[in-house]
């Protein structure tokens, strides 16, 4: 089922559950700069993390004047087939972004699906969040009594109502204005025809990563969600953004800037260790596999009990479980399939644990 930001259907009805619609926390956004491939790219970036989000995927790029996107249900090879990537190509995109959606509780619906693309005063913008917002649903009544349409009924669409309102654009940087109105989890990426602004809450709720693509003597930013979508991309690691910091990609580079201090305690989920992250990537500065082994080691010492088999539940607990460990020989479960792709061929390797061994 695909669909096209451009005629997206105004599909929340009355009866649909706005509240309900709580669960997007585990989504997947990537963010490419300047790169003459950027389509493909991003799209790597997001197969990379489809394990966030299999309910609904998409794209969104800028050309420096217009912004389009291409959007709908379902994982992002049955999303952005290459009809559609051939569309998106042919507007000569130097910037893309995009997103892949994952909700756990209703709101299972193609006007969901992101990143979701709106007009207001100063032109269009993109946007992509992976996040919650406790005040979310707040903000939208505060809006809808204003007047305003909300096509969608996730709590992201109330951030475009929130940036596009006089309030905000009468400040000096009303993004970051915008910012400081959110409550909750967010690490989001708003594009505009001239830049990306790559944004994380003050608490780091969750992660988000920067990274640099370097080829023929240039270097090209990127941003992912995971590390594992960097070295899909064959991009470098560079650091985390910080929580409480904006990034902007543009033609002028790469420039950083604070909306608000960081938490005095941050709040790190640890289900990105323990459920949502892929094995390969490094979360909050550790690699997801090590810390999954060491959870099992402590739970073997804390709660010991006898058994010839053990069954991970859910998959992400395999890592945890330590079936053969030998003085020359390691044995470990897959954690990816061969990518297949005309446009490029990886898989996800976690390099630190196969540094330095031979590999069959």
């Amino acid at each position: 089922m695909l669909q096209s930001t451009l005629s997206r259907a105004s599909a929340a009805g009355p009866d649909v559950d706005v509240e309900g619609d709580q669960g997007r926390e585990k989504c997947g956004v990537v963010a490419v700069w300047g790169h003459p491939r950027n389509v493909e790219l991003t799209y790597l970036g997001l197969y990379a993390q489809q394990h966030r989000g299999q309910e609904a995927a998409g794209l969104a790029i800028t050309n420096g004047a217009q912004i389009e996107g291409h959007v709908g249900m379902g994982l992002v090879p049955e999303v952005l087939t290459e009809q559609a990537m051939t569309r998106l190509r042919g507007y000569g995109p130097r910037a893309c972004i995009g997103h892949n959606r994952y909700s756990t509780a209703g709101g299972s619906l193609a006007c969901n699906a992101q990143p979701l693309i709106e007009s207001y005063h100063g032109g269009r913008v993109a946007l992509a969040h992976n996040g919650n917002l406790i005040n979310g649903h707040p903000l939208r009544k505060v809006y809808e009594r204003r007047g305003h349409i909300f096509h969608t009924t996730s709590d992201t669409e109330a951030i475009i109502h929130v940036f596009a309102s006089p309030e905000q654009q009468n400040e000096l940087d009303p993004v970051a204005a915008t910012l400081r109105r959110l409550q909750g989890a967010f690490s989001l990426m708003m594009m505009f025809p001239d830049r990306i602004e790559i944004a994380r809450d003050p608490w780091g709720w969750r992660p988000l990563v920067l990274g640099w693509i370097t080829e023929d003597g240039c270097r090209y930013p990127v941003a992912a969600s995971e590390t594992v979508a960097l070295d899909v991309m064959g991009a470098t690691f560079d650091r985390e953004v910080e929580p409480g910091e904006v990034v902007t990609f543009s033609n002028d580079g790469v420039k950083s800037r604070r909306f608000a201090a960081p938490a005095p305690r941050l709040a790190l989920c640890a289900f990105e260790h323990v459920y949502f992250a892929s094995p390969a990537s490094n979360v909050f500065g550790e690699n997801v596999q090590m810390v999954r082994e060491r959870l099992g080691e402590q739970l073997s010492r804390e709660a010991a009990v006898e058994a010839d088999y053990v069954m991970p539940m859910p998959d992400s607990g395999r890592s945890a479980v330590k079936f053969e460990k030998r003085e020359h020989i390691y044995k470990q479960q897959p954690i990816r399939e061969t990518l297949r792709l005309s446009v490029d061929k990886r898989s996800g390797v976690n390099t630190l644990c196969t540094k330095g061994f031979k590999e069959i």
